[in-house]
């Protein structure tokens, strides 16, 4: 969580102006870096006019400190002066409880002579439920006000009752009378009638004799020690905020500080924590020391007041309150903001049946029916086609065989919903396992058809392969990398390297978005590097062409990056799980590393043709790209075995084929690393909660559906009509006319989804082909699938792209940008595949 949600979700709501001004400052330190890069003119004009905007004008952009720190003083002194009150405050009614407990005890049980008629017990009364649920400001109030109830109280005790005369005998309430009620009744035992005698006995003598406040039974005794308890407990609550309040913005200058130093290369945290914050009156030892004292002191009143003396009991339950208290801010105040921002985003999107008898948003036109009107969208349509499409081919001989027609007909459906994306793409993949299943479309290796028993063995024994266990074996290493941070270690060293020319700079995004895609997976990569590109685009002027060109740049390198490692992307396991025998990662790397720098290269050419980004706004020279500093922090032990194991992991698979009469498949040496990783507690069960498991039950479903193809008889249907298209055709020329085929489709639908229903296709066509040219063409399959970028929905990294915003709300990229040179660059990917990836695969024996 970042430190601004962080600090809004945990402060105090009556209090938060008097909190560290975090994002105030966080935006002071984006004019500062701009300035420092010569770009005062460019600064926004939304900053107040106040006395650090006037600061900033008139600073010497060599030296960011002298802006930097009066603003820090001013956030300090308002903490100090804020702290400095609530202290006195809390701590002056510490000791004023604590003068009340000792004349309560002195005065004892006679406080109760005038109780039943005190007009105050009944108010008290009706507050009990909710004392713990207040905040400070509201706790301290009451508190005011219980205070002055209690005084008036003793005071009419005190005057009615004669000191030197003996305490009253007290006498039963109802409330006493009523706990007595179980054991008068008549007993049918004569042991249980004596045991109700003693019992009465002793009570009456317990009441005779005067006792502390503390430890009597009466109603008087009851609401004194509630009263206190009360007084006690929010009152500590009060001191636990204060302190609360302390450690949130010390936290916050640490990290304000540790954000500056970062943009503006200085060196000012050490420095002024030690001199400034540290030094300063709520962060000395000596405050927290008294806030402690304070703490401790209730914690005595407590335990003497209301737990008898049991000091353990008495802190346990004073922490149970903070909780409450703590629980209660965030579900009234944070959490339910949160929910509205929630609601406001989904705002006309609402699911299952509210969605069709409301009229909440947009919709391509409404239904008026008597439960309410229907909504009727585009998504409803897809459905109802999609639907209309199956009932129909189920109920249609299109090839012949009825296992072979039924499987046809699941495979229009799911590819139609798959295309148009009605349902959540892992969905769609639950369809088939249930489907080829409910409609018996599987038969053995005799072509006899199994019952749902056998079926059902064989689907869930085909999902869970060990290429399921090898997507599963990427995502730990991808985790791993991403939670030691050694993913942005090694990418901020690298950029660190590129200088400040903008092509160079360009050039190095890339190959860093490429090789983080091969071994974070393209759906992480892209989002890190848009993240580590922040400080660039900020200093950048406006409507400079490199920002959308290196925002289309890192997402043409992950699509690239996607086809590069086996473990990048699940289209590349797709293809993997296709070939026979599968594909070592030697091999894989042999071809793809030098297909995906010949592509990188290309294209980095294409955007600097097309955009000429080291070119200024105005036309007049070129522009200066701040130049990325690379992490200063040394490895930990966490990261190097973080390394050594994902080096060790890569290794062996590289090498899967040679050693695979010791581990049996490339799934099994994906255990290794999840076991290295969550045994020693590198990674958590939370991490792997966190796994994108739609993705897997994605791929398990595609599995399932290929072979659903093949066990049904369809691609024994299909095979014949492909050998007729290919025959008399050389490898190479179905090379050429298969490569648009799979471009086009991938472009326009997810990678994954393509190399679902085209791997299939071309191991197919593979097989009619002279040489046993299946893996080959699967292989170019898959790698192409990777390459189709032309649009903004074509792939993970271009989702991500087309939503980048700069700081006034405006998209970097347009369709026409994704047209202009993602249609290009695919084109050119797709080439390099087939001319340069066609030579080495055939060189590695393909």
């Amino acid at each position: 969580m970042k430190f601004s949600s962080s600090l809004k979700f945990n402060a105090v709501s009556e209090w938060w102006e008097e909190y560290i001004s975090y994002d105030n400052l966080k935006k002071y330190i984006y004019q500062l870096e701009k300035q420092q890069h010569g770009d005062r003119q460019y600064l926004d004009a939304d900053l107040e006019a106040n006395e650090s905007s006037a600061l900033i004008d008139a600073a010497d952009r060599s030296n960011t400190d002298l802006v930097f720190v009066p603003l820090l003083n001013q956030e300090l002194k308002k903490i100090i002066l804020f702290y400095e009150s609530q202290e006195k405050e809390l701590l002056d009614e510490v000791a004023d409880l604590e003068e009340l407990v000792e004349k309560q005890e002195e005065l004892g049980l006679a406080g109760g002579e005038h109780y039943l008629d005190d007009p105050m017990a009944d108010e008290d009364d009706e507050d009990d439920d909710d004392s713990i649920s207040r905040s400070p400001d509201a706790t301290r109030t009451r508190r005011r006000k219980l205070s002055s109830q209690s005084r008036t109280r003793g005071a009419l005790a005190s005057s009615s009752t004669n000191v030197d005369e003996p305490a009253p005998r007290h006498r039963l309430s109802i409330s006493s009378v009523d706990t007595l009620d179980d054991d008068d009744r008549p007993s049918r035992s004569p042991r249980a009638t004596i045991k109700n005698l003693a019992n009465k006995l002793r009570d009456s003598i317990t009441l005779t004799i005067p006792d502390s406040i503390w430890h009597a039974k009466s109603d008087y005794a009851t609401d004194v020690r509630l009263l206190f308890k009360r007084k006690i407990t929010n009152l500590y609550i009060s001191l636990s905020s204060l302190k609360s309040y302390v450690e949130l913005n010390q936290s916050g200058f640490r990290k304000i500080l540790k954000k500056y130093d970062k943009v503006t290369y200085s060196e000012l945290k050490e420095k002024y924590l030690h001199k400034e914050v540290e030094k300063a009156y709520p962060f000395t030892q000596a405050s927290k020391d008294r806030l402690n004292d304070g703490t401790f002191r209730l914690l005595e009143l407590y335990s003497r007041c209301v737990t008898r003396g049991d000091v353990v009991l008495a802190k346990q339950q004073l922490k149970l309150h903070q909780r409450e208290n703590i629980a209660w801010e965030r579900d009234t105040v944070w959490r339910q903001m949160i929910a509205q921002e929630r609601r406001g985003e989904n705002e006309g999107e609402p699911t299952a049946i509210a969605s069709l008898l409301k009229k909440p948003g947009p919709g391509l036109f409404f239904i008026p029916t008597p439960l309410g009107t229907i909504r009727v969208t585009k998504k409803m349509l897809y459905k109802i086609t999609a639907g209309i499409i199956f009932v129909t081919l189920l109920n249609t001989s299109v090839v012949d065989g009825i296992e072979a027609n039924r499987c046809f007909a699941i495979l229009m459906f799911c590819t139609f919903l798959w295309a148009t994306e009605a349902i959540p793409l892992f969905v769609t993949s639950m369809f088939v396992p249930l489907l080829l299943i409910l409609l018996q479309v599987i038969r053995d290796d005799q072509g006899n058809r199994l019952n749902p028993k056998g079926a059902t063995k064989w689907v869930f024994s085909i999902m869970f392969s060990p290429t399921i266990m090898l997507l599963i074996g990427g995502f730990t290493i991808s985790s791993a990398l991403s939670k030691t941070n050694i993913d942005r270690v090694l990418i901020t060293k690298v950029l660190s390297l590129a200088g400040s020319k903008p092509s160079t700079v360009l050039l190095a995004f890339m190959g860093v978005s490429c090789f983080a895609s091969m071994w974070i997976s393209n759906v992480a990569a892209p989002t890190l590097c848009f993240t580590l590109i922040r400080p660039i685009l900020r200093t950048l002027p406006p409507k400079s062409a490199f920002g959308p060109c290196l925002i289309l740049a890192i997402a043409l390198a992950a699509n690239i990056g996607g086809q590069s490692s086996p473990i990048s992307s699940p289209q590349n396991l797709i293809a993997l799980q296709a070939m026979d025998p599968p594909l070592d990662w030697a091999r894989w790397f042999a071809v793809a590393l030098p297909v995906s720098g010949i592509s990188i290269l290309l294209i980095w050419l294409l955007l600097l043709a097309s955009y000429r980004p080291a070119r200024s706004p105005d036309g007049e020279g070129n522009i200066e790209i701040k130049q990325i500093r690379p992490t200063k922090e040394r490895f930990t032990h966490k990261q190097w075995w973080v390394t050594i194991v994902c080096l060790i992991t890569i290794g062996l698979w590289c090498v899967a084929h040679e050693i695979e009469d010791y581990v049996g498949d490339m799934g099994v040496i994906a255990i290794f690393p999840i076991v290295a990783f969550f045994s020693t507690g590198v990674l958590k069960k939370d991490d792997f909660e966190q796994f994108m498991w739609t993705i897997v039950f994605l791929a398990m479903g595609g599995i399932a559906l290929g072979k659903g193809v093949m066990a049904s008889g369809l691609l024994e249907v299909v095979d014949v009509i492909l050998r007729d298209l290919v025959e008399g055709y050389t490898l190479y020329s179905v090379v050429l006319i298969l490569s648009p085929v799979v471009l086009i489709i991938s472009t326009f639908i997810s990678h994954t989804i393509a190399s679902v229903l085209l791997v299939p296709i071309a191991k197919e066509v593979g097989s009619n082909l002279p040489g046993n040219s299946q893996n080959l063409l699967i292989f170019i399959t898959g790698l192409i699938c990777s390459a189709g970028m032309g649009m903004p929905v074509s792939g993970f990294p271009n989702q991500t792209a087309a939503t980048q915003e700069d700081e006034l709300g405006e998209l970097y990229l347009t369709n026409v940008d994704f047209l202009k040179n993602g249609v290009p660059a695919s084109i050119i990917a797709t080439l390099v595949i087939a001319t340069v990836g066609f030579v080495l695969m055939r060189l590695i024996g393909l």
